[in-house]
């Protein structure tokens, strides 16, 4: 079956690594391998490597709320992230999202990575899924990226 949403959500992922992802999720995974040196900093190692995976490949994802969310662990946790490198994944997301935008074309994966800066900073108790499987009554957080 023909589904042309599904092409462009390829086309944008496509276009979206070779503009800024490939860098952005390079960073993250140098991030996580960064912070898994440490038997402590490993749940945030793990945590840059999710969000590597989605820093490659955005487009036909969504970020929801983890509905099962110890809400007090979460904000340590991203306490803690934020100190150990949340700051400037953060800071490399909004740079990014500048570079971006300074073309015509690249408007739409400037406001891309501006979405991406929130999550770069207050990382847990949210959770990546396809659009299609988000979960029944999760609160979508960063919405399903379809312009290009």
């Amino acid at each position: 079956m023909f589904r042309p949403e599904k092409q462009v959500t390829v086309l944008g992922n496509i276009l979206w690594l070779a503009l800024a992802g490939l860098w952005l999720g390079a960073s993250y995974l140098v991030a996580g391998l960064l912070n898994c040196l440490t038997i402590i900093g490993i749940p945030f190692g793990v945590q840059a490597f999710k969000l590597a995976g989605y820093a490659f490949w955005p487009f036909g994802r969504v970020v929801v709320e983890r509905p099962n969310a110890d809400r007090a662990l979460g904000c340590l946790g991203n306490g803690l992230w934020l100190i150990l490198g949340g700051w400037w994944l953060a800071l490399v997301q909004a740079v990014s999202g500048l570079i971006l935008m300074l073309t015509i074309v690249g408007i739409p994966f400037g406001i891309v990575s501006f979405r991406m800066a929130g999550l770069a900073l207050w990382p847990f108790g949210r959770i990546v899924v396809r659009e299609d499987e988000v979960p029944y009554g999760a609160r979508v957080l960063i919405g399903p990226v379809r312009h290009l």
